[in-house]
């Protein structure tokens, strides 16, 4: 009995072992890593039979990978199995609702879950007009060339029916909110469509994604307040495109030499050597909009503790960066989710520091008066 169950086990364990060439779509997860893909536990194989059905990571592209056949390059498409662009898209709008929620008070939940659905859709639709505009560009580039049309899992025809469908959802959520901010919002349209044309014109795609992703800052207050405080949004505007400037400067050199070779252009291959004095004059140019916001706002202490976190981050990010390694730049990239979660949690807590500094200033002036 014990021989026949030593063997069960050798054949179950040769059969854990045995190496699985293809994970989800059918594409080898060799071509799918040297895609660009997530670090390992983002894409996973398909599991033995005596495992299938359990749940193997809780990734959004396990997620993604999870769902039914069909849905899957649409939702690759959407870039859902990649969230950290969503989170740099959504983290500015956070930064302006908080901004703009009254003294003592956490900001207003019911935007902040409205402006996350937005986020989720918008960045999917500027996803897919960006694959519409670059696929032939994004099969000659090795990280690219397994997105969903470059890769031909859905036609071109197909993505304009789901841009639709995007820009629908989304247009629901923009009528959720005030005139002004409807009228605001769908001036954006014009950076979304547009954005994914300037790698082929200027140096400085970048900026423009940075005017892009960053529209958010000026949304979000006027959706609380009705209008914009140009004192207010413009610093945290142009904070946020500084922002922009440096974290997709990190990630544009993944793609350099490929970029060479096909003739696109990008603030990587603008800055090459120089890219951490650049990226250095950018953060400082961040951290002075940004105290310059929390002077307007008359923010509290937490939030300039935020601001001292997030030059220790930047100034570790920086100083480390290894701008000839792809997969150090990927990390670099995507630690700045960390970055706008600082900054947001600094909002708050500062912004609930005027409630306390307002009633000791209260009881400050009723004891002077009764003396």
């Amino acid at each position: 009995m014990l021989v026949c169950r030593g063997a069960g086990l050798t054949r179950g364990l040769r059969a854990l072992t045995r190496p699985w060439p293809r994970g989800s779509g059918g594409r080898s997860l060799a071509l799918v890593r040297a895609a660009g893909a997530p670090p390992t536990g983002d894409w996973w194989p398909t599991a033995p039979p005596g495992l299938r059905g359990r749940p193997l990571s809780l990734s959004a592209a396990a997620v993604v990978a999870s769902a039914p056949r069909p849905l899957q390059p649409y939702l690759r498409l959407m870039r859902l199995d990649k969230p950290i662009g969503t989170w740099l898209l959504y983290l500015p709008c956070t930064w302006s609702i908080s901004l703009a929620a009254e003294p003592g008070c956490f900001p207003d939940w019911y935007m902040l879950s409205l402006f996350g659905t937005g986020a989720v859709l918008m960045r999917g639709a500027g996803c897919t007009i960006n694959d519409m505009w670059d696929h032939e560009y994004d099969k000659k580039v090795t990280r690219t060339a397994n997105r969903p049309i470059a890769a031909g899992d859905i036609s071109t025809f197909q993505s304009f029916v789901f841009l639709g469908g995007q820009l629908t959802l989304a247009l629901g959520v923009l009528l959720s909110l005030n005139y002004y901010s409807i009228a605001l919002g769908a001036a954006s349209l014009l950076l979304v469509i547009t954005y994914p044309l300037m790698k082929r014109i200027t140096y400085w795609p970048q900026l423009f994604l940075g005017l892009t992703f960053n529209w958010g800052a000026l949304l979000g207050w006027s959706a609380v307040k009705g209008s914009c405080d140009p004192s207010v949004c413009l610093p945290l505007y142009f904070s946020g495109i500084m922002w922009t400037l440096i974290y997709d400067t990190i990630y544009a050199h993944q793609d350099k030499k490929d970029d060479v070779l096909i003739g696109l252009k990008s603030t990587a291959l603008r800055f090459r050597e120089n890219t951490k004095q650049w990226l250095s004059g950018f953060s400082l140019a961040m951290l002075g909009a940004l105290g310059l916001v929390g002077v307007n706002c008359d923010q509290t202490a937490p939030y300039y503790i935020a601001l001292a976190a997030v030059a220790g981050h930047l100034t570790h990010q920086i100083s480390t960066l290894d701008i000839h390694r792809p997969e150090d730049c990927w990390d670099k990239f995507a630690s700045n989710r960390t970055i706008g979660l600082i900054i947001f949690l600094g909002i708050v807590l500062g912004n609930l520091q005027k409630e306390k500094k307002t009633e000791e200033t209260k009881k400050n002036i009723g004891s002077r008066l009764e003396n």
